[in-house]
C-alpha cells in the first residue's frame, strides 16, 4: 500500500468539508487507488498549524476548529508554520490550496503553488486567483516539474466543468462560453425581483453567511470576471487577466430596471460571456435581459456555464443549490485524480 501526504494550506469551508469526505471515504479510497492518503499538515492563518507525519485526526482538528477556535496547543506536531513555510519545509505529495481568494492579484496563492511545484509536488487548488492570473505560467510549470495540477472547485464549487472539459471534450473545439457564475448576485437580482431593497437584501445575506460585510467584489462583478477569466484560460486557452474583461457589475442596476424586465417576461441576470473576436478571446461581464424560460433563469438556479463546440453543439451544467460539501467534493475528486495520474 502506498502512502500519499497532504498538506492542507487553509482551513475554511473547503478544507473542512474536504475533510469530512476523505474521514468518511478513508477505506473506500485504500480499495479503490492502492494508496492510504493521510493529511500530514494544516495550516491556518488564526488556528495555527498541525504538522504530524503519522496522519492528523481529521475529525478533530475540525472539532477544534469549530469549538474551540483554535488547534490544541500542547498537541504534538502543532508549530506555528506560515503557509509558506509549509510549502517549502513540510514533507508532503500533494498540496492543496484553500487559502482565501486575493481577486487583485492572486498572491500569495501563486507563489504557494510555484513553489510547490518545483519541489515536484502535486498541487490542487479551490483558489480560482492563480487560474484568473498566472494560469498558462502554472500549467507549463507543471508540465515542466511532471506534476499534476487540478482546480475544479475554482469556478463552480466542485460541479465537473474542467473535468468535463478535459475527459469528453478534449477534441472539440470551444467557441463560446456563456454562464451565471456569481450566487451571490443572482441572489440579489432575484430578491429585487420581490420588491425587496438592497438595504434589506444585504442585511438578509450577511445574516445567512453567504453575503460579505462588504459585497462590492460581487456586486462590482470582480469574483465573476475572474471566474470567467479562469474558464477562457483553461478552456480556450485565452491566456488573459481579470483585469482584461469588460465588467459591468450590478450596483447602479435599479429596482424599477429589475421590474421592467419582469414586465416583458424577461429576468435580468449578470451574465458572463466569453467568444472570439479577430482571433482573440473577448470576455464580457455585465446586466442582461433573459427569457424567463430560459435555462439561465430557472428557479432554485445558483449557477450556470454552457459552452459552445464544433463536436457536440451547446452543452449546459445548471447548478441547484450550494452546500459545503459541494465544494470539498471537487476538492476531494480533484485529489482522487491525481492518484489516479500517479498509477499511470
Amino acid at each position: 500500500m502506498k502512502e500519499c501526504r497532504v498538506a492542507m494550506l487553509g482551513f475554511g469551508v473547503a478544507g473542512k468539508a474536504f475533510s469530512r469526505i476523505l474521514a468518511d471515504n478513508h477505506e473506500e479510497i485504500r480499495q479503490k487507488t492502492g494508496y492510504d492518503v493521510k493529511v500530514t499538515t494544516i495550516t491556518t492563518a488564526t488556528r495555527g498549524t498541525l504538522n504530524d507525519l503519522r496522519g492528523i485526526d481529521l475529525l478533530e482538528a475540525i472539532r477544534q476548529a469549530e469549538e474551540d477556535g483554535h488547534f490544541d496547543r500542547a498537541a504534538e506536531g502543532y508549530c506555528e508554520w506560515s503557509a509558506m513555510d509549509v510549502v517549502e519545509k513540510a514533507e508532503y505529495d500533494i498540496l492543496l490550496e484553500l487559502t482565501p481568494l486575493n481577486i487583485l492579484t492572486g498572491q500569495p496563492a501563486i507563489d504557494h503553488i510555484k513553489n510547490a511545484m518545483n519541489r515536484g509536488k502535486h498541487v490542487v487548488s479551490a483558489n480560482k486567483g492563480p487560474i484568473a492570473w498566472a494560469y498558462r505560467e502554472l500549467k507549463d510549470l507543471a508540465l515542466e516539474k511532471g506534476v499534476c495540477f487540478f482546480y475544479e472547485t475554482t469556478v463552480m464549487a466542485g460541479m465537473p466543468v474542467f473535468n468535463m472539459t478535459d475527459y469528453c471534450l478534449e477534441y472539440a473545439k470551444i467557441s463560446e462560453v456563456k454562464g451565471i457564475l456569481n450566487a451571490t448576485t443572482n441572489y440579489i437580482l432575484e430578491q429585487m425581483e420581490l420588491g425587496i431593497s438592497r438595504d434589506v437584501i444585504y442585511e438578509n445575506g450577511r445574516k445567512g453567511g453567504f453575503m460579505e460585510a462588504d459585497p462590492a467584489m460581487d456586486v462590482e462583478g470582480h469574483d465573476a470576471a475572474a471566474k470567467l477569466t479562469s474558464l477562457l484560460n483553461v478552456l480556450m486557452d485565452a491566456n488573459i487577466t481579470p483585469d482584461q474583461i469588460d465588467r459591468t457589475g450590478i450596483q447602479d442596476v435599479t429596482q424599477e430596471e429589475v421590474m421592467a424586465a419582469v414586465g416583458r417576461g424577461n429576468k435580468l441576470k449578470l451574465i458572463c460571456r466569453g467568444t472570439i473576436v479577430d482571433g482573440k478571446v473577448q470576455g464580457t461581464v455585465r446586466p442582461e435581459e433573459i427569457p424567463e424560460t430560459d435555462a439561465f433563469a430557472g428557479p432554485d438556479v445558483v449557477a450556470v456555464v454552457s459552452v459552445t463546440t464544433d463536436l457536440m453543439g451547446r452543452l449546459t451544467l445548471v447548478q441547484y443549490g450550494l452546500e459545503p460539501a459541494q465544494t470539498g467534493y471537487g476538492v476531494f475528486i480533484d485529489l482522487i485524480r491525481v492518484l489516479r495520474e500517479s498509477r499511470r
